[in-house]
């Protein structure tokens, strides 16, 4: 039998999750280390599955058929500014929520192994293994460190502190409303599918999702949106994160921060620009937040033959390829596949990032296409005239939030 070894993985999110249940399977033992002290599910919002998605959960141990993961919905409308469907395509999909998936994925790890309010301080290398260090005080030693620790990653911070997220020129505004909130036309209209509305230089999509207690029969659903806006990084974007109290955050604002005019002014645009099914949406949702969207790529995913990074840690791609979850689970899989097949952990990173590395560049320049539009005030009229083409009700349709067209 192979001989196995253990597991340091940072970040208690999804990659780590899948990374753990994974390895696992393998037969390592696995220190899941998450720097958030109390409990992480009811984070985020929606997430948008793939067939991959499935796969990998299978492999975790998941029997996805009868997990109840997500809402199936039907297929795709896109709405016009007076509410009438303007587009319509057949295309059957799972939708969660990221706390679903997080719960059922925690479910099934050993006792002890999940260990809440741990920072990273450092990583060191050592001739036989990896040691984590932690602002506690605390160490933990193996033969294997996984980043599975995000956009920010402490990890990949000490390794290469020059790739940093880039803020793209947009935003996207995101709520949840229940739907037993919404008026039966609206609920009609949106609560089955994966729906669209489209104004000029923006995009409006949404889709049904689990409740506040997880179920995920109608009427007891709720509906996640998703508005991407543009918004210059000097002008737009510092209005919009600048709090109750004057101060102005970076890149993120929490949603009990943003100053009620603010959400006023989304709330009256939603009535101007969107489907009167996107605009009740809006109006009914008790507390939207911000995401300014930003990418990253890193030009590694291997480190000092002990350490990978995987997930968000990596690559983060705009959210229009609906890609982000299911990308950090095929990490995990090609991470445990690897470390299963190879004699050693160095020879096991090195294939490890020959495959998913080419992967996710691919992934990071099809979301780049598919979002260009919503950057219009900084393209010029060549990339305009392109970027064009991705707006169109049947491409939105056919592009948005599918694994097709991305290939490394």
């Amino acid at each position: 039998m192979k001989e196995t070894g253990h597991a340091l993985i940072i970040g208690g999110s999804m990659g780590g999750l899948f990374a753990a249940r994974l390895l696992l399977g393998k037969g390592w033992t696995v220190d899941v280390y998450e720097r958030i002290s109390s409990e992480l599910a009811g984070r985020g919002a929606g997430i948008v599955t793939h067939p991959e998605l499935f796969d990998i959960l299978d492999a975790c141990g998941i029997d996805s058929e009868n997990a109840k993961v997500g809402v199936s919905v039907e297929g795709r409308r896109v709405f016009d500014r007076n509410g009438e469907i303007i587009g319509e395509k057949s295309h059957p999909q799972i939708l969660t929520s990221w706390g679903r998936l997080y719960a059922i994925l925690k479910e099934g790890l050993p006792e002890g192994c999940y260990h809440h309010g741990y920072n990273l301080q450092s990583v060191e290398v050592e001739a036989d293994g990896v040691v984590a260090r932690f602002d506690n005080g605390s160490e933990a030693r193996g033969d294997l460190l996984v980043a599975a620790d995000g956009i920010f990653s402490a990890v990949r911070a000490q390794y290469m502190p020059d790739v940093m997220p880039n803020y793209v020129g947009y935003v996207a505004w995101r709520g949840l409303v229940d739907e037993a909130d919404l008026s039966a036309d609206t609920r009609s209209a949106l609560c089955d599918h994966f729906a669209f509305s489209l104004p000029t230089g923006e995009q409006m999509l949404g889709y049904p999702v689990a409740g506040a207690d997880e179920s995920i029969e109608p009427g007891h659903r709720r509906f996640n949106f998703v508005w991407y806006r543009p918004a210059a990084q000097e002008g737009g974007l510092k209005e919009l994160l600048t709090d109750v109290d004057g101060v102005t955050h970076a890149l993120s604002i929490p949603p009990n921060r943003i100053r009620p005019a603010v959400i006023d002014d989304m709330r009256s645009a939603a009535q101007d620009l969107l489907s009167p099914q996107f605009a009740e949406v809006v109006a009914k949702t008790a507390q939207p937040f911000i995401q300014a969207i930003q990418d990253l790529e890193t030009p590694r995913m291997s480190i000092g033959g002990r350490i990978a990074l995987l997930g968000d840690a990596a690559f983060v791609a705009r959210p229009h390829v609906g890609m982000g979850v299911t990308k950090a689970a095929a990490d995990a899989f090609a991470l445990a596949e690897a470390v299963e097949a190879q004699p050693d952990v160095a020879s096991a990173l090195e294939e490890f990032e020959r495959q998913r590395l080419a992967y996710g560049q691919a992934v990071i320049r099809r979301a780049r296409h598919l979002g260009a539009y919503m950057q219009a005030q900084i393209l010029t009229d060549e990339e305009r005239a392109m970027a064009e083409r991705h707006r169109h009700p049947d491409a939105i349709m056919s592009e948005t939030a599918v694994s097709t067209g991305i290939a490394a």
